[in-house]
C-alpha cells in the first residue's frame, strides 16, 4: 500500500473460526497493510462454539467434543501457518509446530445392538499420504474419481467377506476366483456379458469376479460406466447389489463381523447405483443434485437393505453431525448430497490420518495461536462487546443497499482504559480462562460476585453502548455471527433482503449437550479392551464418546491426588432435545433447566449405559461414582474401607463438567433436506459493503464443522481482496 493511501477500515463481527480465518487471510504481509482490521467480540474469549476454557485445577473445559478430520485441507494449511509464524514471534510458547498441537487419531468405532447388548465395531485406519494442509496434486475432488474409488474399495471389502467366510473345505472355491487379467474394453463388455447370462451371482467367487469386472470398467470406461441405467455395467452393478442383499440375509447373528462388511458393501453399491440412475458423474449440480433427499431415503431407493440402513455405521453417521430435526433421535434428518460429499472425502482423501486429536482444548491449539498472530500483525481485539443491530442505508436511496451503522452494547469497561489481555499461561501454553480477568474490568468485583453470564443470551446487563458509522469508524464488514443469531442483530437485513429471510427461515439449528469425566482408573482398568477410540452409534441420550486421556499432563490436578491421580479422561456429546424451536426466547431460567436435564441425562447414562463401554466402573448395576477425580473435594481411593463405607453417589458428578448448548449462538448448524439450496454464499453482495462469515454459509461442504467455517473464511475474504484466488481453496466449487 503507498504511503499516501488510507487502509481500508474491516470490522469483523465475532471471533469463531470463519471470522478469524478472514482476518489472518485480510492481514497477510503481502496486503502491506492494506487492510485495518478489528475484531469485535461478546465475552472475555474467541473461539465461537470451538471455544475452550481452562477452569479449575486447569481442567480443558469445551463446549463439547471437537475432532478434526484428516480431509481438512484449507483449516490445517491455515494451522500450519499460524503455528510458523508464531514461533517466529513467540519462540518459548510450548507446540512450536502444529505436529506438537495435533497427534493422529486413527481408531474409530461403531457400536451396534445385538441379541445379546452392545458389541463395537473397531476399525484402524492406516496412515493416508502426505499430511492435511500439503501442497495438492491433481484433482481427486471429482465424481469420477470419488466413484472409481467407491469400486476399488467394493472389490478389497468382497475379497476380505470372501475370505472371512470361507471354511477350510470351501478354500478351493475361495482360489476359483484369482485377481481378472486387464483387457479393451470390448473384451471387458464380453466378459460381463458372458457372467450375466449365467444368472445370479450365487458364489463368492462369481462375486468376487464381477466386482473386480466392474473396477476394470471403472478404470477404462469412466465417465460412461457411471452415465448409462441400461447398459451392461450398470446390469452388473444390480447384479452385485441383489447378490449383497441375499448374502446379508443369509447371514446369521454369530456372523456380526462378516454383516458389517456386507452392509458396507450394500452401502457402496447403493451409492453407485445411485450415482448411475442420478447421473451424478454429468451433473453440473455433483452431488448437490440430490440434497433435497435424506440420506437414508436416497440409499433407500437404490437399493439399500433395511439392514444396512439401521447399521451401526449408519447411526454413526448421522450422530457425527446432529443430524436430528429439532434434536429428535426419532428423527434422523441428512442431506444425501452433503452426507455423500462428506462421506467420499472423509474416507478417500484424507492425508495422514482419517481423525486427528488436539492436544490441549480447541481455545489453547487454535485460538489462542491466532490471536497471538493477529495481535502481533497489528490487528485490534475489542473484547465486551456485543452486537446488537446491523444498521442499513435508506431504502429509499439510489445507491445499493449498504451497511451504515454498527451498535453494541458495551457488557464492561476495561480498568484504566488499558487493553483487555485474555489469555492465562498453562505450563507455557497461552490458554483462554473459562472465566475473565475481573481484576482487569472496572467493577469486577461486583462483576464477579453477581456471576456475569457475558456469552448468554438473556444477561443483556451494560456498562454503556458503542455506535460504529461507516466512512468513520469502518468501511467493510465481515459479520461472523452464528445463523443462530441472526434474527436478534440482522433484523434490517433480513427485512430488506428476501433471500436472507429464505436462508435464515431454511437454516436450521439444533441444540447440543456435552458432559466430560475425570477419572481416577484407565479406561483398560474399567474394562474397555479397544485402543482409545473416537466411537458414535451408542445409546442416547449420549451416542457420541472420545477417550481423551491424552489431555491429562495438560491439566494441573492438586497435589493431594498424586496418590490416585486422574488416569482417564472421556468426553461425551448428542444432540439435545429442541424446547425452543418456536423461537421463544432463551432466558436464565430456560438455561438453567436445560442444564439440570443435561445432568439428569448424564447420570441416567452413567448409571445405564456405562457398563456396556466399561463393566469393572459398574457395581451392583450403578455406576462406581467414587471413580471419579474432584480437584476441590477428593474423595476416597476407590475400593477402600473409607470409600465402601461413605460411598459417593451421584451427587460426586458435580465435580464434573458438562454443559446445554442453547445459546442462539451456541446451537449446532444442521444440514437438513431441502434447506441447502438457501445457504447464501460470502461470495454474495447483496448489501454493497458487508460480506458473511461461518458455518452456515454456502461453502461448497456446507456442513457444521471447522473445514466449512475456514472455507467461509476464505471466501469472505476473496469477497474483499480478491484474495485467496478461488482455485486456491481447496474443495470449494467441486463436488
Amino acid at each position: 500500500m503507498a504511503a499516501s493511501e488510507k487502509p481500508i477500515r474491516i470490522a469483523v463481527i465475532g471471533g469463531g473460526c470463519a471470522a478469524l480465518t478472514a482476518a489472518f487471510e485480510l492481514t497477510r504481509p503481502e496486503h502491506n497493510r492494506r487492510y485495518q482490521v478489528t475484531v469485535y467480540q461478546m465475552g472475555w474469549r474467541l473461539g465461537g462454539k470451538g471455544a475452550s476454557g481452562r477452569g479449575v485445577a486447569g481442567r480443558i473445559e469445551e463446549h463439547g467434543l471437537h475432532l478434526w478430520l484428516g480431509f481438512y485441507e484449507n483449516a490445517f494449511r491455515l494451522m500450519r501457518e499460524c503455528y510458523a509464524e508464531r514461533n517466529q514471534h513467540f519462540p518459548n510458547a510450548r507446540f512450536a509446530t502444529w505436529r506438537e498441537a495435533f497427534s493422529p487419531a486413527p481408531d474409530v468405532g461403531v457400536a451396534d445392538r445385538t441379541q445379546n447388548g452392545w458389541e463395537f465395531w473397531m476399525a484402524h485406519f492406516p496412515p493416508g499420504n502426505g499430511e492435511p494442509g500439503d501442497a495438492t496434486t491433481g484433482d481427486p475432488l471429482t465424481v469420477d474419481a470419488y466413484l472409481r474409488q467407491a469400486v476399488t474399495l467394493v472389490v478389497e471389502l468382497v475379497r476380505s467377506a470372501g475370505a472371512m467366510e470361507t471354511k477350510p473345505s470351501n478354500d478351493a472355491k475361495a482360489e476359483a476366483a484369482p485377481a481378472s487379467s486387464a483387457m479393451g474394453p470390448e473384451a471387458l463388455l464380453s466378459s460381463i456379458s458372458a457372467l450375466l447370462r449365467y444368472g445370479q451371482l450365487a458364489t463368492t467367487a462369481a462375486i468376487i469376479e464381477a466386482s473386480q469386472l466392474l473396477r476394470q470398467a471403472a478404470d477404462l470406461l469412466l465417465p460412461q460406466v457411471f452415465s448409462g441405467i441400461g447398459s451392461p455395467i450398470a446390469q452388473l452393478l444390480e447384479s452385485l447389489s441383489v447378490a449383497s442383499r441375499r448374502r446379508l440375509e443369509t447371514l446369521v447373528e454369530e456372523d456380526r463381523e462378516v454383516r458389517r462388511v456386507w452392509q458396507v458393501i450394500d452401502i457402496i453399491l447403493a451409492i453407485l447405483r445411485g450415482s448411475i440412475r442420478g447421473g451424478l458423474a454429468l451433473d453440473p449440480r455433483g452431488f448437490d443434485a440430490i440434497n433435497d433427499y435424506d440420506w437414508r431415503e436416497w440409499l433407500r431407493m437404490n437399493g439399500a437393505s433395511e439392514q444396512s440402513l439401521a447399521s451401526g455405521f449408519m447411526r454413526g453417521i448421522y450422530d457425527l453431525v446432529f443430524a436430528f430435526e429439532d434434536g429428535d433421535v426419532n428423527r434422523p434428518r441428512l442431506a444425501a448430497g452433503v452426507a455423500l460429499r462428506g462421506a467420499m472425502r472423509m474416507f478417500f482423501t484424507y492425508r495422514g490420518s482419517l481423525f486427528w486429536r488436539m492436544n490441549a482444548g480447541m481455545g489453547d491449539v487454535v485460538f489462542a495461536p491466532l490471536y497471538q498472530v493477529l495481535k502481533h500483525r497489528g490487528v485490534r481485539f475489542e473484547f465486551f462487546h456485543r452486537l446488537r443491530n446491523v444498521g442499513l442505508s435508506s431504502a429509499e436511496s439510489n445507491e445499493p443497499p449498504y451497511v451504515e451503522t454498527l451498535d453494541f452494547d458495551l457488557q464492561a469497561h476495561i480498568a484504566g482504559g488499558r487493553e483487555y489481555e485474555p489469555l492465562v499461561d498453562v505450563h507455557n501454553l497461552p490458554s483462554w480462562p473459562s472465566k475473565p480477568h475481573y481484576s482487569q474490568l472496572v467493577n469486577g468485583s461486583a462483576m464477579a460476585r453477581t456471576g456475569r453470564a457475558f456469552e448468554s443470551a438473556w444477561d443483556t446487563r451494560r456498562a454503556g453502548v458503542k455506535k460504529l458509522k461507516v466512512g468513520h469508524d469502518f468501511d467493510f464488514v465481515v459479520l461472523g455471527v452464528s445463523i443462530g443469531a441472526l434474527p436478534d442483530v440482522a433484523g434490517e437485513l433480513i427485512d430488506r433482503a428476501p433471500r436472507w429471510q429464505q436462508m435464515v427461515h431454511h437454516g436450521k439449528t439444533v441444540p447440543t449437550q456435552a458432559f466430560q469425566l475425570w477419572m481416577r482408573e484407565s479406561t483398560a482398568e474399567l474394562g474397555w479392551n479397544f485402543p482409545p477410540p473416537n466411537l458414535s452409534g451408542f445409546v442416547e441420550p449420549f451416542d457420541t464418546w472420545a477417550e481423551m486421556s491424552h489431555l491429562i499432563p495438560e491439566e494441573s490436578w492438586p497435589k493431594e491426588l498424586r496418590k490416585h491421580p486422574v488416569r482417564s479422561i472421556a468426553y461425551f456429546c448428542s444432540v439435545l432435545p429442541d424446547t425452543a424451536k418456536d423461537g421463544s426466547a432463551v432466558t436464565e431460567q430456560f438455561h438453567r433447566r436445560q442444564k439440570d436435564i443435561v445432568r439428569a441425562n448424564a447420570i441416567q447414562f452413567l448409571n445405564s449405559g456405562a457398563g456396556a463401554l466399561w463393566p469393572k466402573a459398574v457395581q451392583e448395576g450403578k455406576f462406581r461414582w467414587a471413580i471419579l477425580a474432584s480437584a476441590d473435594k477428593p474423595v476416597a481411593k476407590p475400593g477402600s474401607k473409607r470409600a465402601r463405607s461413605n460411598r459417593p453417589g451421584p451427587e460426586q458428578f458435580e465435580s464434573q463438567y458438562w454443559s446445554a448448548n442453547v445459546n442462539p449462538t451456541d446451537r449446532y448448524v444442521q444440514s437438513l433436506p431441502g434447506s441447502l439450496v438457501h445457504r447464501l454464499s460470502p461470495l454474495d453482495m447483496t448489501f454493497d459493503n458487508l460480506t458473511i462469515a461461518g458455518d452456515w454459509t454456502a461453502t461448497g461442504l456446507d456442513s457444521g464443522c471447522i473445514e466449512s467455517a475456514v472455507i467461509s473464511g476464505l471466501l469472505a475474504a476473496h469477497a474483499i481482496s480478491g484474495k485467496p484466488g478461488i482455485c486456491e481453496i481447496v474443495g470449494y466449487n467441486h463436488p
